[in-house]
């Protein structure tokens, strides 16, 4: 896999809350990734981007909510979310 493709499969993480909290009680980060990565290819561009072993990954695919625009209704964009369990040595500083 090429870093291009790397860069592409993660979009951004998921710094929230809830995040920010199972990070440092559970060590697990959401990440938004692309929606056609599968598992494989989370745990191979996580683990390269940011040079941790991950010990295992979880994903859900979210859909979009209705909103109203103007006279019509419309949707936000579908996501994927990855939530991906690190070894317990590991940390991620971005949480």
């Amino acid at each position: 896999m090429r870093n291009e493709e790397i860069y592409n499969i993660v979009v951004r993480p998921l710094v929230t809350e809830k995040g920010t909290f199972q990070a440092q009680a559970r060590n697990t980060y959401p990440f938004e990734v692309h929606p056609n990565a599968n598992k494989a290819q989370i745990k191979q561009a996580i683990e390269k981007i940011y040079n941790v072993k991950v010990k295992t990954v979880r994903t859900a695919n979210r859909k979009g909510k209705p909103r109203r625009h103007g006279m019509g209704w419309g949707a936000t964009r579908h996501w994927k979310r990855a939530v991906v369990v690190l070894d317990a040595e590991y940390r991620i500083d971005l949480f």
